[in-house]
């Protein structure tokens, strides 16, 4: 079983086909048929089912394929690493992120890479949520994660910083001259709320700290992403609970962010499967360097 092999094969089940995967990796059919079936006399046993329009996978090849995945995304980043440790100006890094992070604290971050390593191309992958983000590093899809920081994580893990979680209002919201706000004020408001919200202990944080103060949100919206959500808020559709760097990001300055009292931060880390070296350690300490910095005291939402 080679590398080359798990490759076709996984070329075959994307496109559907030989002919279209044979084209997609510029060799001839019978090179990638004879390939293929030298993969399936490996495993002892078929891994595609021949039609007469197209292929699908057996029992068996929906059993392999997610471990030829793994194998095909790890060789790849381990080329990237070995590269990257060498000192080889040039190639991609991948960073797996949540939408907020995306939005909020990346653009500028990304813009200074660029100015910084203009021969190191960077590959960004959004998730909607921290288990998603955490499942897909592990699943070796980037080279680093940047988010928040997980609860258990077996690898590398640098702290870069927190960001404040803040209560979006619009400009003619009565609340909207305060710069901060206590969360029992809210009781009687309308919530936006999104699918990205964080989570404790498999609890969302806001549902949590509302019951500590004797009120469940009045949701009146819900939303995939936080910035379409901080949008709503900015429109007056009701209130939303985001990163502040994130609603800069989203929508500038055409709405109100208020602190909360007492205030809300949530540790951001930089994480990886293997020791980070030379590109994914400068754009750790990039990030770290342009991170918001820890603030002297206020809670965490956990």
């Amino acid at each position: 079983m080679s590398l080359r092999q798990m490759e076709y094969f996984l070329a075959v089940v994307e496109e559907s086909s030989f002919t279209r995967a044979a084209d997609a990796l510029h060799v001839t059919q019978p090179a990638l048929s004879h390939q293929v079936k030298a993969l399936e006399r490996s495993v002892g046993g078929p891994l595609l089912e021949r039609l007469s329009r197209g292929v699908r996978l057996t029992p068996m090849g929906r059993a392999f394929l997610p471990h030829a995945q793994l194998a095909v995304r790890s060789a790849r980043q381990a080329e990237r690493a070995a590269r990257a440790a060498a000192g080889v100006a040039g190639g991609e890094l991948h960073i797996a992120t949540v939408h907020a992070l995306a939005v909020g604290l990346l653009p500028g971050i990304a813009a200074r890479w660029r100015a910084l390593h203009p021969g190191v191309s960077l590959v960004l992958r959004e998730y909607g949520s921290t288990d998603a983000l955490e499942e897909q590093l592990e699943r070796g899809v980037a080279d680093l994660a940047v988010g928040p920081e997980p609860a258990q994580w077996l690898g590398p893990l640098l702290r870069i910083g927190r960001e404040e979680l803040v209560i979006v209002v619009p400009f003619d919201d009565p609340l909207a001259g305060r710069g901060a706000v206590r969360l029992a004020e809210l009781a009687d408001r309308d919530w936006i709320r999104c699918a990205m919200e964080p989570l404790s202990d498999g609890v969302l944080v806001l549902d949590r700290a509302c019951g500590a103060v004797g009120f469940t949100p009045r949701t009146v919206l819900r939303t995939e992403h936080t910035s379409t959500a901080v949008r709503m808020a900015a429109a007056g559709v009701g209130v939303v609970m985001a990163p502040a760097h994130m609603v800069r990001g989203a929508v500038g300055e055409d709405c109100v962010l208020l602190s909360l009292d007492p205030s809300w931060h949530r540790s951001l880390a930089v994480f990886s499967r293997v020791p980070l070296t030379g590109a994914a350690e400068a754009f750790a300490e990039l990030f770290g360097a342009r991170a918001p910095a820890v603030p002297a005291g206020g809670a965490r939402p956990d």
